[in-house]
């Protein structure tokens, strides 16, 4: 029997999609701290939205607590502002129960990282058709300041005066460690770059990962300066390009080569090394991905910046449909009142 929720869900949208960047922003005040990183997160993901060609009752866009939060109500489509860590649960539901519908999420490296945690990691593991960006700010910032599972070693914030104990989590290796077939990593002073993040994590079919590095000027002023800040960023970052060489520096004088399995910085100008001897970006080398996700924390070769993994795997929600179409096929459209009483049940008179 053909239902209402079936009617909505088929129903093709009427008339030509022909939206703006402004379509997408809604009659509200944006509430993040001038000089936020998150409005840098927030412009590109509006600019790319008409771009998508998906009518907006069709998009939504979950969170959980913490600056990030907000970013529903930033946003003029169907949305969700869920509690604590629990943004990843939701949108896989929503996707699985609505495979229609594009779904993303907004969540923090408090959120995302501590009680969110083991969603993040299944929802990775499970390849659901999701989006997710995280802001990472590497400090609590909606609770004043402090650490989260991203602080580094020695940090001081409001919970940990004589600095933190803990290693950080590196976000990139854990989504690769977990299994999310889409991996980037962008910085809130880059828009243009970020921009093609999401755009090609919305083409992306699959669990889609992008970590944000946010400035939070209030708790964490300058976490990033010393490798994003204009006179340093083109010596410390390298930009992954498909099926380019790793090259870097502010004469583009630097490469990345790989000493077996190890990363190594060598010139272009000093010594018998080129182009040639570089290694070159795949984003469908999965053991190339987790080589990189290794060299965030290593001071002594650039971090990257970019596509670190794009693989290509069935979603977990397109096998929920295909699970379904067979047992329909197979075994007919099923009785629900017979799925309710099971194997075993008995009749109370």
């Amino acid at each position: 029997m053909r239902t209402l929720l079936d009617e909505v869900i088929s129903k093709p949208h009427i008339g030509t999609i022909d939206y703006e960047p402004k379509d997408f922003k809604p009659d509200v005040d944006v509430r993040w701290c001038a000089g936020c990183g998150g409005y840098s997160i927030l412009s590109p993901v509006q600019r790319i939205m008409p771009e998508l060609g998906i009518p907006k009752e069709k998009i939504a866009f979950i969170s959980g607590i913490g600056c990030s939060g907000r970013f529903p109500y930033y946003m003029d489509v169907y949305g969700f502002h869920g509690i604590h860590g629990r943004a990843i649960a939701i949108a896989s539901g929503l996707k699985i129960g609505r495979p229609d519908l594009s779904v993303w999420v907004a969540t923090g490296d408090g959120d995302n990282m501590s009680i969110g945690g083991n969603h993040f990691i299944h929802g990775c593991r499970r390849n659901v058709n999701i989006n997710v960006i995280m802001f990472n700010n590497e400090v609590y910032s909606l609770t004043k300041g402090q650490y989260s599972p991203t602080s580094h070693k020695g940090q001081v914030t409001k919970s940990s005066p004589l600095g933190v104990l803990d290693e950080p989590f590196n976000p990139a290796a854990l989504a690769l460690g977990s299994g999310a077939t889409f991996v980037a990593r962008g910085i809130d002073k880059d828009r243009q770059h970020l921009q093609t993040l999401f755009e090609k994590a919305a083409a992306h079919n699959g669990f889609s990962f992008i970590e944000v590095y946010t400035n939070c000027n209030i708790f964490n002023d300058g976490a990033f300066d010393s490798f994003t800040k204009k006179d340093v960023r083109d010596d410390k970052i390298v930009m992954l390009e498909h099926g380019k060489p790793m090259i870097f520096g502010k004469q583009r004088d630097k490469g990345v080569k790989l000493d077996g399995f190890r990363p190594t910085v060598v010139s272009l100008t000093e010594g018998s090394y080129s182009v040639d001897d570089l290694l070159v970006h795949d984003e469908k080398d999965s053991t190339l991905a987790f080589i990189l996700g290794d060299m965030t924390y290593n001071p002594e070769v650039p971090r990257p910046m970019g596509v670190f993994q794009s693989l290509d795997r069935p979603s977990y929600d397109d096998s929920v449909q295909m699970q379904i179409d067979h047992e329909i096929e197979t075994k007919g459209a099923g009785d629900v009142n017979e799925l309710m009483r099971g194997k075993d049940s008995w009749v109370v008179e």
